[in-house]
């Protein structure tokens, strides 16, 4: 009955000994660099109005003390760990299991691991400098060294495309990907940015290589704050690409618990407009960030897109025991 059944890993034993290396690594580094490894929820009563990102939920069978039986698996710990920042536990981090659903095979499993963090007083400039230094001793376990590269948003599109994100029309942002077919139905500017990256830029990248792009058009300010005004205002956040892999994503976080709560409810009314639910916004988060959220950087780092970088293997499930497909 069960002679047809493959039960065995999905990735070899030696990247699960590799994956176990690595975490040591991670939670020396930030043992030694004075961050404190904390725990928080996987289910929430709130979820990731994001509209590109879709939750798993759940609903408990029990009694519930107030509120609903609903609960959403996190998609990231960002909304638990800045309310344990706003009650004063310091630099802090995280490393856990996240959840998305809709994202599998390839380079996405709809359970992964994400390493998050969040040092007081810095701005993304540091931050990315840290990021340097935990990928490059990470990269030291299989005797390799990366190169780092920076370049703004504004740079990367002018220099690898010849693109101005901010003026060109719409035209020239899609000419470049006709050879791929893409459906325009439903697309807006940063959707055939964010298509400009993923199609023409990324699979150009060094395999050795850290490039970290900074300093975002507003319209893509997620959580991070904006600097600037007019044709000048960024979102002052970076994500870092190692190879063809984006594995990190930080911001300068936004602290200002009116604009948090304009942005919860413009991803709602976005969701709306392209058929999706609308999602219950984190009012303990927006409560804690009205006490006060310290001032801070935090990244998000992708562990098994690092696992990934590191054995130059093309499928997430190669670095999983055991992936979606046979969990």
């Amino acid at each position: 009955m069960t002679a047809d059944i493959d039960w065995k890993p999905s990735a070899p034993l030696s990247a699960l000994r590799l994956r176990a290396q690595v975490n040591a690594a991670i939670r020396a580094y930030f043992t030694a660099t004075a961050a404190l490894e904390v725990e928080t929820p996987i289910l929430s009563a709130a979820a990731n109005t994001e509209p590109n990102i879709q939750s798993f939920h759940t609903r408990f069978s029990g009694p519930v003390r107030g509120g609903e039986p609903l609960r959403y698996l996190r998609t990231s710990p960002e909304f638990a760990l800045k309310r344990l920042l706003a009650a004063g536990i310091g630099d802090c981090y995280e490393l856990g299991r996240v959840f998305r659903d809709g994202e599998a095979g390839g380079r996405h499993n709809p359970e992964f691991t994400l390493l998050e963090w969040y040092r007081l007083g810095w701005r993304i400039e540091p931050l990315m400098d840290e990021v340097v230094r935990l990928l490059q001793n990470l990269a030291g376990l299989v005797d390799r060294r990366l190169t780092v590269e920076r370049l703004s948003y504004d740079a990367l599109y002018r220099e690898r495309l010849g693109i101005d994100w901010r003026r060109d029309p719409l035209a020239a942002l899609q000419a470049p990907l006709a050879q791929f077919g893409i459906d325009p139905d439903g697309l807006g500017r940063d959707d055939w940015l964010d298509l400009l990256m993923t199609h023409l830029i990324q699979p150009t990248l060094p395999v050795d290589q850290l490039l970290f792009v900074h300093d975002f058009p507003p319209s893509q300010c997620a959580l991070a704050r904006i600097e600037g005004e007019g044709e000048q205002a960024v979102a002052k956040r970076f994500e870092a690409y190692w190879g063809r892999w984006e594995v990190a994503n930080g911001y300068h976080e936004l602290s200002d618990a009116d604009e948090q709560a304009a942005r919860f409810a413009s991803d709602n009314q976005r969701r709306r407009q392209r058929g999706l639910p609308t999602l219950p916004i984190d009012t303990a988060l927006l409560a804690a960030l009205q006490q006060g959220l310290p001032d801070c950087a935090g990244v998000a780092v992708g562990v098994d897109r690092v696992l990934m970088a590191l054995s130059g293997s093309a499928q997430i499930a190669d670095q999983l025991a055991f992936d979606f497909a046979r969990a």
